[in-house]
């Protein structure tokens, strides 16, 4: 229960593997879903099909034989509207209320289904009654689609913030961290979309919101609630969280990675508060994405490989590219045996980020590192510390 009249209605998959068919999820995903119990009764929000039976199971211990009136879409992404026709079926006065945008989607998802006359439109400010409750709506757009809204209850003073606020996890293996596996989350899901989260943090300033309930992972009160509030303001204003340096290398037969071990020794060694050292072929991309935005130095050690940069390597630097990635400090470090190329393409797709400042020396090992290397490594770690 969210309050007397606030119901959960969600549930917890915890045989999914990936997420989105990318993020890894070892502790599964909640779908969250609420009702509302007024003279209206208004649902919010769906589930994924794959938990869908059990989601209409909590659905209908809730209602407890009443009637929905409404069905609030925030989102359309189908992990929480997969359910939308179902109810509209299985409940002929059912209204569905969603943004214009996402009226449009519908079709989308929903072929040969007839939603005449079945949908109200709404936009930023308007308002529902149900009766002693009201929802105030809340345009959210591209965080992180286009027709997402949030909405707003003027009695209990909960926002239901759709995707925003969100983590991994089922709620099941929910533990005190909130913060670590939202910020993946939030990096990997919403983290291109930093100034229309801004956006929607300045509108919800404006609120009394004692409660945020997200679309996944744990309802947010109290203490946790301005903690979060507070690293949204921070994440998606491009700042770093902690002091520290992320090392992100890319390695065929262990030279490269040899490289990086050791200058992270040395970081240490000179008084680096935190250092990460991440293999870009093993360990899980959306964390190293994660750890990139957490940190304000980054360093990119990577082979040359056809003329170019060791694949994983490329594909790091894209999604930092495709996420808005900005306002960092890099090292570059390139691995070659005869023709080095790899810090010229790094180099390239660094420079192509927004207010990133590469540091100096680029080092270039041959195969192996050797003695006179060492010099070249404690150069480039004063240069990162300063």
């Amino acid at each position: 229960m969210i309050s007397d009249t606030i119901k959960y209605i969600g549930v917890d998959d915890l045989d999914i593997d990936l997420f989105e068919s990318q993020y890894v999820v070892p502790e599964g995903m909640s779908y969250n879903s609420y009702l509302i119990d007024d003279e209206k009764i208004a649902v919010l929000d769906t589930a994924d099909h794959r938990k869908g039976e059990a989601w209409k199971a909590n659905l209908k211990a809730a209602l407890n034989g009443r009637q929905p009136d409404y069905l609030v879409a925030h989102h359309m992404e189908p992990d929480h509207s997969a359910l939308i026709a179902w109810m509209l079926e299985t409940y002929p006065g059912l209204q569905l209320v969603c943004s214009a945008q996402a009226a449009k989607m519908l079709s989308n998802f929903f072929e040969g289904f007839d939603f005449e006359g079945r949908v109200m439109t709404v936009k930023e400010g308007d308002t529902l009654s149900l009766g002693r409750h009201e929802l105030k709506f809340i345009g959210a757009a591209m965080i992180h689609w286009p027709e997402v809204i949030m909405s707003y209850d003027n009695l209990d003073k909960v926002l239901f913030s759709a995707d925003g606020f969100g983590k991994f996890g089922a709620l099941v293996n929910e533990t005190d961290d909130w913060a670590c596996e939202a910020r993946r989350y939030y990096f990997n899901i919403c983290g291109k979309y930093g100034s229309q989260v801004q956006s929607v943090l300045k509108k919800a300033a404006a609120l009394d919101i004692q409660t945020i309930c997200p679309l996944h992972g744990p309802v947010l009160k109290g203490e946790l609630l301005a903690a979060a509030v507070k690293l949204y303001d921070t994440w998606s204003k491009y700042e770093p969280e902690s002091e520290g340096v992320l090392i992100a290398y890319a390695s065929i037969h262990g030279g490269t990675a040899a490289v990086a071990e050791r200058l992270g020794e040395i970081l240490r060694e000179k008084g680096a508060p935190k250092v990460v050292v991440s293999d870009l072929s093993r360990d899980d991309m959306a964390e190293v994405i994660e750890d990139a935005f957490r940190y304000p130095t980054v360093v990119v050690a990577a082979s040359s490989y056809d003329a170019g940069v060791f694949p994983v390597m490329h594909d790091f630097l894209y999604h930092l590219q495709i996420k808005n990635y900005q306002k960092r400090r890099f090292g570059i470090i390139e691995n070659g045996s005869w023709a080095p190329t790899a810090g010229k393409v790094m180099r390239s797709m660094i420079e192509a980020l927004k207010d990133c400042e590469i540091v100096d020396p680029m080092v270039t090992i041959r195969s192996r590192m050797k003695v006179a290397d060492e010099a070249q490594l404690k150069q480039l770690a004063d240069s990162l510390l300063k």
